[in-house]
């Protein structure tokens, strides 16, 4: 296996770019809305979230900044996980459907693919976190959109 240091070019570069990660939200989000644990949470699902989360993850791997340009940035994606209660069976369950649709989606790279989970495990447990705020609640300044590369989060 390579070694991280040695990688050149970002995540984003090596995922495949945003078509790749929208496929992967897309057959993320199929499985999602099937899973009787999972599908009440996203009670209010549209087409549109879809594209921004892959908007979200090119620009977590350093991809475009459309997210923070276009979307609300760090803060919008935090505020829109207030309220939503989210457990820790789901989250990991969450993750089990992540897994699979980074498994059938991305590129068969044992490191890329080690990355990206990583990012959403870190990623997952912080939303868990936020979930547990009412909505409203003032979260502060939660700093930039944070990047994640070759080494983990920068």
């Amino acid at each position: 296996m390579t070694d991280p240091s040695e990688r050149t070019g970002t995540l984003y570069e090596a995922v495949g770019g945003t078509e790749t990660l929208r496929r992967l939200s897309n057959t993320f989000y199929e499985a999602v809305l099937a899973d009787p644990l999972l599908a009440p949470v996203f009670a209010g699902f549209t087409t549109t979230h879809i594209e921004h989360v892959a908007v979200w993850l090119a620009e977590i791997f350093d991809g475009p900044a459309r997210f923070t340009g276009e979307l609300g940035g760090h803060q919008s994606l935090l505020r829109a996980h207030l309220g939503l209660r989210i457990t820790e069976e789901q989250r990991l369950r969450w993750m089990e459907l992540m897994t699979a649709a980074v498994d059938k989606e991305l590129p068969d790279d044992e490191l890329l693919r080690r990355r990206v989970l990583e990012y959403f495990e870190w990623g997952t447990k912080i939303a868990r976190d936020v979930s547990a705020e009412p909505p409203g609640t003032d979260l502060g300044d939660p700093g930039p959109t944070p990047r994640w590369g070759w080494e983990g989060l920068r």
